[in-house]
């Protein structure tokens, strides 16, 4: 895990089920060497308790090296704004987001909800860009 700490929803869903997602857990796990994972949420977010266990057990399922997620708790000021641990730096203002990187450039980004899980709208950004 990073220095930053570490997120309880990111405890990957135990009934969550690989062979329904087998082609997003491929291209995730066809670039695993290559990218780093960096995530942002609370345990205290409804969103992130909802969407990132299932993104923690599609990463689980690629064999995502745990050297390669990097977790940043986060959390939630009065007027709204988010603070923790490079929110500024990447322009975090919703959470769950998760940055993908490969050699420290950005290849994809997912902020707070799609109409698909997680692991499908960054494998589906990945394949876009990289395959």
């Amino acid at each position: 895990m990073s220095e930053s700490g570490t997120l309880e929803t990111m405890e990957p869903n135990p009934v969550w089920v690989k062979d329904a997602y087998s082609d997003t857990v491929d291209v995730l796990a066809r670039h695993a060497a290559e990218l780093e994972y960096h995530v942002w949420g609370g345990d205290w977010c409804k969103d992130c308790r909802a969407q990132l266990p299932d993104f923690g057990a599609a990463l689980e399922a690629a064999e995502i090296p745990k050297s390669k997620i990097h977790h940043y708790p986060t959390e939630k000021e009065d007027d709204g704004s988010k603070t923790g641990p490079k929110v500024e730096e990447y322009g975090v203002e919703y959470i769950p987001t998760v940055v993908v990187e490969r050699d420290g450039e950005e290849i994809a980004r997912f902020v707070e909800e799609e109409p698909v899980p997680i692991a499908v709208y960054l494998a589906n950004e990945i394949e876009a860009k990289l395959e």
